[in-house]
């Protein structure tokens, strides 16, 4: 059963940093494009970045351009969102999915959901 689960997320002050993980199982991730996702508050959720199994990377949001980083490592089975500089708007929950083909759908073009890891930017 394919399946993805993030970790990594937490409370970290303004300007600070921090790693989610996205660990699959149940699948060979190296023929998978993940992206990652966020959902705030009241608001709908977004695609932040997402990788090709070739390793292409995708933006979607232009104010983490700079900011955040996708990589994937295979032999792990896990894709990571690196994220530095960190700012109260990057508040969240954090979702890893699976593309049905490539990083050029939008979230309907993606399964396999993991349950989200908070993160939360705050003094």
């Amino acid at each position: 059963q394919l399946q993805l689960v993030e970790s990594g997320g937490g409370l970290v002050q303004p300007g600070g940093s921090l790693r989610l993980s996205c660990a699959a199982s149940g699948f060979t991730l190296d023929l998978t494009a993940i992206g990652w996702f966020r959902q705030a508050p009241g608001k709908e959720r977004e695609a932040v970045l997402c990788i090709e199994e070739n390793g292409g990377t995708t933006s979607y949001v232009d104010s983490v351009l700079g900011r955040f980083t996708i990589s994937r490592d295979n032999a792990k089975k896990t894709v990571y969102l690196q994220m530095i500089n960190l700012k109260p708007e990057d508040t969240a929950v954090y979702y890893c999915a699976a593309a049905w083909i490539s990083c050029r759908a939008g979230p309907s073009g993606f399964h396999s959901w993991g349950q989200g890891t908070q993160v939360t930017v705050a003094s």
